[in-house]
């Protein structure tokens, strides 16, 4: 019989390119290898082309992902300027290649400070917000565009520019929930006339929890195994 306990919090640092779907899927089924009866779920939606802190919540901590997914969120990453891309990240090819010659670093700063505060962003045509019962992604795969997707309210509350080297911007943003920062990335872009998309992130915290306390998918794949026999020895 599948032994039940009372769940844990887990801090993983998600590897490129898993989609945070594939990191629960994973651990459930470590669970389940070891004979733990556990739900698991994540508190917040981290996108394939990103990597770092995502929490996942198993068994009776699955109630906290409401609070969990409700935290303030940290990043650093890096915009491309001069180029766009349909998906606002590395998902899909650049397109629109633009000069960048007359740009200056106190104009891109300066840009930057204006994202502060309240605002309203609408989510990407790439991303799995709801449209009439369908994922916008699945709408985007066959060239659909949907232009009344509804916006949300988000608050940035920082905005660094830590290193400028063009066509390359390197950041540390701090927002709210339900944040796109690819969003960010292509609107900057636009701002600045020269087009713009996110090359890389990395997301560095959720509230208090740090992606220094986390753990790749192995060590925490490891780390149950071993808790599991454990317990079960």
């Amino acid at each position: 019989m599948p032994i039940q306990d009372e769940g844990t919090i887990l801090l993983i640092d998600k590897p490129l390119d898993w989609t945070s779907f594939d990191v629960v899927a994973k651990i459930r089924n470590t669970y389940k290898l070891s004979g733990l009866k556990r739900k698991v779920g994540h508190c917040g939606t981290l996108d394939p082309k990103a990597t770092g802190l995502l929490i996942l919540a198993s068994g009776r901590k699955t109630k906290s992902i409401p609070d969990l997914e409700i935290l303030d969120k940290v990043y650093e990453g890096t915009i491309k300027l001069g180029v766009m891309t349909e998906s606002h990240d590395t998902e899909t090819g650049e397109y629109g290649h633009c000069s960048i010659e007359h740009l200056t670093e106190d104009q891109i700063i300066s840009a930057a400070s204006t994202f502060l505060g309240d605002r309203l962003q609408q989510p990407p045509m790439h991303s799995a917000a709801w449209h009439n019962g369908k994922r916008l992604y699945e709408h985007a795969r066959k060239g659909e565009v949907i232009k009344e997707r509804k916006a949300k309210q988000i608050v940035v509350h920082r905005f660094d520019i830590t290193r400028i080297e063009l066509p390359l911007v390197h950041f540390e943003l701090h927002v709210s929930k339900g944040a796109y920062i690819r969003v960010i990335a292509d609107e900057l872009g636009r701002l600045l006339g020269v087009g713009g998309y996110l090359l890389s992130l990395r997301r560095l915290s959720i509230g208090q929890y740090s992606l220094h306390s986390a753990r790749s998918v192995t060590e925490t794949i490891d780390g149950i195994l071993c808790q599991t026999s454990t317990s079960i020895g």
